[in-house]
């Protein structure tokens, strides 16, 4: 499997739109299986239903005024903020029966996820915290209180993509936009459901939260170091730029 660690291809709504088009070449066998890992811009991922809500252009604005840019992206629920302390992880697999396996995905990638962060000494487990954000049952959470990970598949004819948000180090930044995100989509949560890696185990920085949560897919997959987004990915992904920008 290709292991991807490019930085920032450009906008927010790029790396999403790259993310499309990586699992549609994939699934379509004209690129390899990969891992991409990358450290995200300060971007607030919008879910489709939240585009519906007649507040969702306040939302929107919401996103700017605190310096993160709105997007819409293809999985997952409700909104989910991220920034250059976080890291995303996205597993993009060609699977001709793409469609089975999701709820066992799930349960094994949470459960691998929190042994990497016990590793750094995070009290890590897997459950949905009690008012999260962008609440989900395999939340990777610190002590039953605060979300650490969050993920969410897309599955298409011919492959799946299983992606993770890790926030690593940005509690004090997320926490204010999801305040407003979400006062103004109208959608109740608990601001103290927002926590960080760094929070539970202090010191502890994107590179080494990296690296642990690397032996986890070192141990299952011969991961080959190097890979790189192609022209040929970037001009696909371009062709989709539209679906996940946010123009209001």
């Amino acid at each position: 499997m290709e292991l991807v660690q490019n930085g920032a291809v450009g906008e927010p709504a790029l790396e999403l739109a790259l993310s499309a088009a990586l699992l549609t070449r994939v699934a379509s066998g004209g690129r390899p299986s990969l891992l991409r890992v990358y450290v995200p811009q300060a971007t607030v991922a919008f879910g489709r239903r939240d585009t519906f809500l007649p507040s969702f252009a306040l939302a929107a604005a919401a996103a700017r005024r605190r310096g993160f840019t709105p997007v819409v992206r293809s999985a997952g629920g409700r909104a989910a903020a991220y920034d250059e302390g976080c890291l995303i992880f996205e597993e993009i697999m060609h699977a001709p029966d793409s469609a089975s396996g999701i709820h066992e995905r799930f349960a094994s990638e949470a459960g691998r996820q929190a042994e990497a962060l016990r590793r750094l000494g995070v009290d890590a487990r897997v459950g949905e915290v009690p008012g999260e954000y962008c609440p989900g049952e395999f939340t990777v959470n610190a002590r039953g209180a605060t979300k650490l990970i969050g993920a969410a598949q897309r599955i298409i004819r011919g492959g799946w993509m299983f992606a993770s948000v890790v926030v690593v180090e940005s509690t004090d930044r997320l926490r204010p936009v999801l305040e407003d995100v979400y006062a103004a989509l109208a959608l109740d949560w608990d601001p103290a459901s927002v926590g960080a890696v760094a929070d539970e185990a202090p010191g502890v920085g994107v590179d080494e939260a990296r690296r642990s949560l690397l032996e986890t897919y070192a141990d299952r997959y011969e991961l080959v170091p190097g890979g790189a987004v192609s022209d040929e990915d970037l001009a696909a992904a371009a062709a989709l730029l539209h679906r996940h920008r946010v123009s209001v």
